[in-house]
């Protein structure tokens, strides 16, 4: 969608923090209040934005540990990979999974709480579904960017 700049800079003052006031967010876009307001609801009626939620820290939440997990399935028929889906929905510790091109079917990332919790999900959930041939996972060590902004 081509946005104008002053609709960019409304959704990525959005993108930055949604709990900020109206008035708040028009002082920072420079825009009148009842601009912003009439905006943000042509967003949400086209789609543009989602949702909103509250970004918790990963730490405080439990889940200290992010495993990225490349998977291959056994095959491709419809009722493996939809199979996979149902599984993979199910379970709350996959906070992301892609299909991709290449080698492996699917990159899941994964927080958890430790190796024992992720050793526990992979080997009781992903290794003993039928749908799964392997497993590849690597340990993040360290974050540099993690952000849920998008480039506008």
């Amino acid at each position: 969608m081509n946005y104008s700049n002053t609709e960019k800079a409304l959704l990525r003052e959005l993108q930055r923090d949604c709990s900020q006031s109206l008035a708040q967010i028009a002082d920072r876009c420079g825009m009148a209040q009842s601009t912003v307001w009439r905006k943000v609801q042509e967003f949400d009626a086209s789609g543009a934005i989602l949702r909103r939620v509250a970004l918790l820290s990963p730490s405080h939440a439990g889940c200290k540990l992010t495993v990225l997990a490349t998977i291959i399935l056994r095959d491709h028929a419809e009722a493996t990979v939809s199979g996979f889906a149902a599984l993979i929905a199910g379970h709350p510790e996959v906070v992301e999974c892609l299909a991709t091109s290449g080698t492996a079917d699917y990159q899941m990332k994964v927080r958890v709480a430790d190796v024992e919790a992720y050793e526990h999900f992979m080997t009781n959930t992903l290794l003993r579904s039928p749908y799964v041939r392997e497993v590849h996972s690597s340990f993040v060590l360290k974050e540099l960017k993690s952000t849920t902004e998008l480039p506008l």
